[in-house]
């Protein structure tokens, strides 16, 4: 876990951004539609406010814009950059190679296992993050 957090501030810090940012444009990247603030709060677990700064500093580096809603016109949405997300998308798919690069002597049975063990940890994160945003319940 320190190795990735490591491996994405270095990512972060070559796009001049925070790892947070980083992160939330990769959740940004997964959404069908654009988002409000409100979704992106959700999304990383972040309050409004942190959310909206969040949101202000990848507006002024350029990689979303913000939007009325024309269906709701009290709605902002938040919009990726098309052009800034290929810049963004061509630094992943060059770091892409060297990662793929460590799974070509895999069989099949143990990509298997490795994708059913990263499956179970990502259920198991999403149960622990719950249990700390709602300690109560």
């Amino acid at each position: 876990m320190a190795a990735y957090a490591l491996f994405n501030q270095a990512v972060a810090d070559h796009l001049g951004l925070h790892p947070t940012d980083l992160q939330c444009l990769n959740l940004l990247s997964l959404e069908a539609a654009p988002v409000t603030t409100g979704r992106i709060a959700e999304l990383t677990g972040l309050t409004t406010g942190s959310a909206t700064r969040l949101v202000d500093r990848l507006q002024k580096a350029g990689y979303v814009t913000r939007e009325r809603d024309t269906t709701d016109r009290r709605r902002v949405l938040v919009t990726l950059v098309p052009e800034k997300t290929a810049e963004f998308g061509a630094v992943w798919d060059r770091l892409a190679t060297d990662w793929s690069a460590l799974f070509e002597d895999l069989e099949n049975s143990e990509l298997a296992l490795i994708t059913a063990h990263m499956k179970r940890t990502v259920a198991f994160s999403t149960t622990q993050i719950e249990r700390l945003r709602h300690p109560h319940e």
